[in-house]
């Protein structure tokens, strides 16, 4: 899900929190090695997206943090914030060549991995690490 966080909004809070879990605390966050990835620049997106992000003509870019039960993808386009909340239960991470690009539903955001690869595959592996700690919903 999309959202603005521009402004402290504890509806849009709430939401986000219900859908990926509250932040780590500091044990946790220090046990993880940081919870935060580097400065990622970002190479297409999502139509809805791609309409926030072209408003101005700055450079793109995009930090994912790890919550407990998903990732939060944020992002600024003039003076707006934005966050690309995903559940890991909606979470289809693809890595062709050197992007990596983030799906849920919808919604896709592609980062180019060829600055800073060694940083950017440790945090990918601490996101798969906690995916894999998430329990499988079989649907019937």
């Amino acid at each position: 899900m999309l959202f603005n966080i521009s402004h402290n909004d504890k509806k849009i809070k709430k939401t986000i929190n219900d859908l990926v879990g509250k932040p780590f605390g500091l044990l946790e966050n220090i046990k993880l090695r940081g919870v935060g990835s580097p400065r990622l620049l970002i190479t297409k997106a999502s139509q809805e997206i791609g309409l926030i992000l072209n408003k101005n003509n700055a450079t793109k870019h995009a930090n994912v943090e790890i919550r407990p039960n998903g990732i939060i993808i944020g992002f600024q386009s003039q003076l707006e914030v934005y966050a690309l909340v995903i559940p890991f239960y909606k979470l289809v991470v693809f890595k062709p060549g050197n992007l990596i690009t983030f799906h849920i539903d919808h919604h896709f955001i592609s980062i180019d991995t060829s600055k800073n690869v060694k940083k950017i595959k440790e945090f990918m592996n601490k996101v798969d690490n906690q995916k894999m700690k998430q329990p499988y919903e079989f649907i019937n």
